[in-house]
C-alpha cells in the first residue's frame, strides 16, 4: 500500500476543475421578519400576542404579557355599570392606534367617537424626578416591578433616545381618539332583524371581510353587551342559537390563529353564571372574567384596600379570574397569577388597574393599623415608643 506524507496537502487534480464542482458563493443570511404592528412574540412560547390597551389586564393572561392572537375574552359584569364597557373601549382604541381592523358588532359610529384618546406625556416635575434618579440603578429599571407587563409602555425610548414601537398605549377617558381620515379603521355590524338566527350574517360579515384583507393583517372583534334585550332579539338567548355562534367564532379564531382576536362583555345579572347556557358559552371561550362593582352604599366601607395610598384610586370592585386562554392547552400558560387570588379594579381618568385586594385592618385595632401604614411606606414611618426602648 502507498502511504501519503501527513505535511503534504492534497491538491485537487485537474479533473475535478469542472463546473460543476465550483462552489457556489455563500448564501445570505435570512433576516428575521419583523412582527405586525402592534404584537410581539409571547415569552412563553414565542407564539403572537397583542395588547389588550389594558396593562394590568395583559400582566396575568397566564404569563404571555398579553393576548394571544387567535383567542377571545368573555367579560362578565354583574349590575347596572358599564366598567367592562371601558374595557372594550381600551381594547378598540388600541387597535385602532396600532392600524389593526376593528369589528364592532351592533353598535353604531357613536360608539366609535367615544373611543378614549391616547394620553399626554408625563408632567415636567415626573420627568424631573426620573432625570433625577440614582445612576446606580440603571441595570435594574428593565427588570420592572412584579406583575408589571414586559416591554416599552407608552412614551419609552430606547438607549440613543429613539421613540421604539409601543407595545401598549396610555389613553385617557377624558380625550377623544381620532380616528384616521380616508382608512375605515371600525367595521361596524349590524344585528339583522331577521326571522332566523342574526349571528349567521355577523359571522360572514366577518369573515368576509378578513379574507379581503391584507395578509398581514390584525382584526380585532368587539362584541359589547351580548345577548342583551336592547340589541338583540329574545331567540338569541336560545342554546340552539348563541352557542353555534359561538363554536363558529372558535373555529374562525383558530382558522386565522395569527391575525384575529375578540372580546365578548355579558350582562349576569340578566344571564347569571348558574345558568347552564352562560356555563356553556364560557367553556367555548378561551378567557372568562367577571368584574362584580361595590354597591354605591357601601363605597366608602369597602372599596378600601390597606395598600392604597394618597396618590391611588379606591377599588371600585372585584375582579374575578375564571380561565386563562392557552392555559390548559399545549404549549402556553406559565403562570397561574389570577387564578384564586383576591383581585379588585379601579378605573379612573387614565386606565383600568387590576390589582391584588385586601381589606383595611379593623377599627380599633392600633396595631394592625399601624403595621399597615408601615407597609405602605415602606418601612419609613416612625417606631412606636415600645421600640425605642432599650
Amino acid at each position: 500500500m502507498a502511504f501519503r506524507k501527513r505535511n503534504v496537502a492534497l491538491t485537487r487534480s485537474p479533473a475535478d476543475n469542472t463546473p460543476s464542482s465550483t462552489p457556489s458563493p455563500p448564501a445570505a443570511p435570512l433576516q428575521p421578519t419583523p412582527p405586525p404592528p402592534g404584537t410581539r412574540p409571547s415569552p412563553i412560547d414565542g407564539r403572537p400576542t397583542t395588547s389588550t390597551g389594558t396593562p394590568s389586564l395583559d400582566a396575568i393572561l397566564a404569563g404571555h404579557a398579553g393576548l394571544p392572537l387567535g383567542n377571545s375574552l368573555l367579560i362578565g359584569e354583574s349590575g347596572t355599570t358599564d366598567y367592562a364597557g371601558a374595557l372594550l373601549r381600551f381594547y378598540a382604541a388600541e387597535g385602532v392606534v396600532q392600524g389593526h381592523r376593528v369589528h364592532v358588532v351592533g353598535m353604531g359610529e357613536a360608539w366609535g367617537r367615544e373611543l378614549p384618546g391616547i394620553a399626554e406625556g408625563r408632567g415636567k416635575r415626573e420627568e424631573a424626578r426620573e432625570r433625577e434618579r440614582m445612576k446606580i440603578a440603571w441595570r435594574y429599571e428593565g427588570l420592572g416591578a412584579h406583575g408589571s407587563v414586559r416591554g416599552p409602555v407608552s412614551g419609552s425610548a430606547d438607549a440613543r433616545g429613539e421613540e421604539v414601537n409601543v407595545f401598549c398605549h396610555t389613553f385617557d377617558l377624558a380625550r377623544r381618539l381620532t380616528l384616521p381620515v380616508g382608512a375605515a379603521a371600525i367595521n361596524y355590524i349590524p344585528i339583522p332583524r331577521t326571522s332566523g338566527s342574526p349571528f349567521t350574517e355577523i359571522l360572514r360579515n366577518l369573515q368576509r371581510q378578513i379574507a379581503g384583507s391584507p395578509p398581514g393583517s390584525t382584526h380585532r372583534l368587539v362584541v359589547p353587551s351580548l345577548l342583551s334585550p336592547a340589541l338583540y332579539p329574545a331567540t338569541c338567548a336560545n342554546p340552539s342559537v348563541i352557542l353555534p355562534f359561538l363554536h363558529a367564532l372558535r373555529a374562525l379564531l383558530r382558522k386565522y390563529s395569527t391575525r384575529l382576536t375578540a372580546m365578548i362583555t355579558l350582562p349576569l345579572t340578566l344571564y347569571p353564571r348558574t345558568s347552564g347556557v352562560v356555563r356553556w358559552m364560557e367553556i367555548i371561550s378561551d378567557g372568562v372574567f367577571e368584574l362584580s362593582p361595590f354597591p354605591y352604599s357601601h363605597l366608602e366601607s369597602l372599596a378600601t384596600s390597606a395598600g392604597t395610598t394618597k396618590d391611588e384610586d379606591r377599588p371600585q370592585g372585584m375582579f374575578a379570574v375564571h380561565k386563562l386562554p392557552v392555559f390548559h392547552e399545549r404549549g402556553g400558560g406559565g403562570s397561574t397569577e389570577g387564578l384564586g387570588e383576591e383581585l379588585a379594579f379601579t378605573l379612573s381618568r387614565r386606565k383600568f388597574v387590576v390589582a391584588k385586594f385586601s381589606l383595611p385592618p379593623v377599627e380599633g385595632d392600633t396595631e394592625a393599623q399601624e403595621a399597615a401604614v408601615r407597609e405602605v411606606a415602606g418601612g419609613s414611618a416612625m417606631p412606636r415608643k415600645e421600640e425605642l426602648e432599650f
